[in-house]
């Protein structure tokens, strides 16, 4: 079952974001440095399609990662960003753009090793599909974590949606049993999931999204990313857009859809987002998200008014 009311832990917010949970592991506030490998993806180098998910720019939603030709260059260019300012002491290696596992073994291997012996890196985060997960890249995640038992590997995976016709519609390329499979290797091996769910997606209903968030409770993610749906110039998506055959979700409307969400989600996964920010320079639609912090405060603002939580309504259905 859920709470009666946030706990302490979540250190005032109505849900356990992930800033809590690092202050509350760590002792203070850790960022990430988004990160390019320079990879590819399945849905875009022939394997599945040549076109890439309608949504995805051609940045491979890594618009805001930091240049550079090799990781050790990029964290340093991360690291740079923050100047002299007292941020914390630990920063995440974020592998963003495109899919993280999708290249030669050996070349992974480097690339993560590399991250992980960095002495201001307290982990990484690798964005990838569920089916750019096979036997070898679950063998090297698993050697990593014993390798480095004072780091944390997590792997971010782009489930999106649990309807099947909206996956079809956004050219996702794998049915919900590669997810679960995935999801069953990760936690046999005690690595850390985070799922990426985008709401607003075309055609899909509150209820429908609602259905995405109990079909995660099931399968148990140590984190959510909850993505308000951006229009990205250059995207199917955007085609589409312009051509009228969808519309995108108002302010209040994706408070009220949120807030639904995070009531009926477990308390116990970690919110690592609640919006998003395109890129401004490829932003279509909506163009009330450009302003993060003030979506956030309305949300928040919201959420106290009306005494609405994350698990508010969260009935405990598990895996089995």
């Amino acid at each position: 079952m859920g709470y009666a009311a946030p706990p302490e832990s979540w250190l005032g917010r109505p849900y356990y974001a992930l800033d809590a949970y690092l202050k509350n592991t760590y002792g203070h506030k850790c960022y990430k440095i988004a990160l390019d490998a320079h990879m590819t993806c399945p849905n875009r180098d022939g394997t599945l399609d040549t076109r890439g998910c309608i949504f995805c720019s051609a940045g491979g939603s890594g618009e805001f990662a930091v240049s550079g030709a090799d990781i050790q260059t990029q964290l340093e260019a991360g690291l740079a960003l923050f100047g002299d300012k007292q941020v914390g002491r630990h920063y995440i290696a974020y592998f963003q753009s495109y899919t993280n596992t999708y290249a030669p073994l050996p070349r992974l291997r480097s690339l993560y090793t590399e991250a992980l012996e960095h002495p201001l890196v307290c982990g990484i985060s690798i964005a990838t599909r569920p089916d750019c997960l096979p036997g070898p890249v679950l063998e090297l995640l698993a050697e990593l974590r014993l390798a480095y038992p004072d780091k944390f590997i997590w792997v971010e995976l782009g489930l999106q949606t649990a309807q099947k016709k909206t996956a079809r519609l956004i050219r996702r390329g794998y049915e919900l049993t590669c997810f679960e499979n995935a999801m069953d290797d990760l936690h046999r091996l005690d690595i850390p999931v985070i799922v990426h769910m985008i709401l607003g997606l075309p055609g899909e209903t509150p209820e429908e999204m609602l259905e995405t968030i109990e079909y995660l409770n099931r399968q148990q993610p140590f984190g959510i990313k909850l993505q308000l749906l951006h229009v990205l110039e250059g995207t199917d998506l955007a085609k589409s857009y312009h051509e009228q055959r969808f519309t995108v979700l108002g302010r209040e409307e994706y408070l009220e859809i949120l807030i639904r969400c995070l009531e009926h989600l477990s308390p116990d996964i970690v919110i690592h987002r609640v919006t998003g920010d395109g890129p401004k320079k490829l932003l279509v639609a909506p163009a009330w998200s450009g302003d993060k912090r003030g979506v956030l405060n309305a949300l928040h603002r919201k959420m106290r008014l009306e005494g609405a939580f994350q698990g508010k309504y969260y009935q405990s259905n598990r895996r089995t």
